[in-house]
């Protein structure tokens, strides 16, 4: 079995990556310079320096939009573990689980002897612009989780989402629709109280101007949220780092780890899709503007669905130096999630990405959600 291919128009031997801009080996340290210069080598010989090689797996459901992926055991099974499903957000690819080798999550709880899942969504054709919210939480993630439930006996399985798609899995819990077999959800840098995102309350004072009717033309008009501004909203969260990054590639050609980690981050940014219309419209009018979830009272097809009737254990993790879900934004919901038998919630180094696939995440947040999932493997 050969791992997947890399995404569309990127092979892992096409030269890319931070090198490129550099003008020489100026500033790094005497004692470091053959590391450097061997870094260097690689990169010219090599084209990359990351292994960005995806994790083998295979789809085992296909629905109307969304695949359901199973990934290749790396060790044998153990049948007392109960599976997990993994569930990115809209806009970001599914491979920021699976970033590069040395910092992909699939990678390490492949490790723990677990059959890990993932469902990914097709953000094109002209059907994805009129897909809602709901369908992610009363469909898309219900249907993958009884697909994956059918597999083991009916056993429920563990979630786990990330931004948006931390949400996603809180919503579903919520949502007593489909009645989806789900024993415990994790939440990583998923923001439930957008009033305390800083770089959300500008939008928020224009929507409250006009009465939201100038987002609503602007995402009526495209039929979504174009990529290529949901690759500038995560970069103008961190403007400082990528207007600081050649002096911090200059000076650190010596770090390979820290090389590869910005390129794989780079690919990622490079990947990232459109928010579908109609769930862009839902997240700016009931999230932006109105803060619905904050205040529990998020309405979807025509009904409440809230956090207060999550009756599953909870883990909420928040990264410390998270901008677009910051450590008070994620810890809302502990005031919400009254039904948990078990809610946890952990403040970890990093920023929206780092805290999932940052150098830091193995020793923190990884072990965090180890720990939970073992937690509550039982019946």
């Amino acid at each position: 079995m050969t791992a997947e291919q890399q995404p569309e128009g990127r092979t892992q031997d096409e030269p890319r990556g931070p090198l490129p801009a550099l003008a020489g080996l100026a500033g790094v340290p005497a004692h470091s310079a053959a590391e450097a210069w061997g870094n260097v080598r690689d990169w010219v010989t090599r084209g990359h320096l990351a292994d960005t090689r995806r994790m083998p797996r295979l789809p085992i459901h296909l629905g109307d939009g969304y695949t359901v992926h199973r990934y290749e055991p790396t060790a044998p099974v153990d049948p007392d573990l109960a599976p997990l499903l993994l569930v990115p957000p809209l806009g970001a690819p599914d491979f920021a689980f699976d970033l590069r080798r040395g910092a992909s999550l699939v990678e390490d709880l492949l490790g723990t002897d677990r059959e890990i899942f993932i469902v990914t969504y097709d953000a094109t054709g002209r059907a994805a612009g009129r897909r809602g919210l709901e369908l992610w939480v009363d469909e898309i993630v219900p249907a993958a989780l009884y697909a994956i439930a059918d597999r083991h006996g009916d056993t429920p399985v563990h979630l786990a989402g990330w931004s948006l798609g931390g949400l996603f899995t809180l919503l579903a819990a919520a949502s007593k629709v489909s009645g989806a077999p789900i024993r415990s959800v994790t939440a990583f840098a998923s923001p439930v109280d957008v009033s305390a995102v800083p770089l959300v309350a500008p939008f928020r004072s224009v929507a409250e101007y006009t009465g939201g009717r100038v987002f609503s033309a602007a995402y009526r008009t495209l039929g979504s949220f174009p990529a290529t501004a949901v690759k500038w909203a995560f970069q103008l969260t961190s403007v400082e780092r990528y207007l600081t990054k050649p002096v911090t590639l200059a000076t650190h050609l010596d770090d390979r780890e820290l090389l590869e980690q910005i390129e794989a981050v780079d690919l990622l940014m490079d990947n990232m899709t459109a928010y579908p219309g109609r769930a862009f419209g839902q997240i700016y009018h009931h999230v932006v503007r109105s803060n619905d979830l904050a205040q529990d009272e998020l309405r979807l097809a025509g009904r409440p669905v809230r956090l207060a009737d999550v009756d599953v254990p909870v883990l909420l993790i928040a990264g410390a130096d998270d901008v677009i879900a910051p450590v008070a934004s994620v810890e809302r919901a502990t005031e919400l999630l009254t039904a948990s038998p078990d809610l946890r919630f952990v403040v970890r180094p990093g920023g929206h990405l780092g805290v999932l696939a940052g150098r830091r995440a193995r020793e923190n947040s990884w072990r965090d959600l180890e720990r939970f999932l073992a937690a509550h493997d039982g019946a």
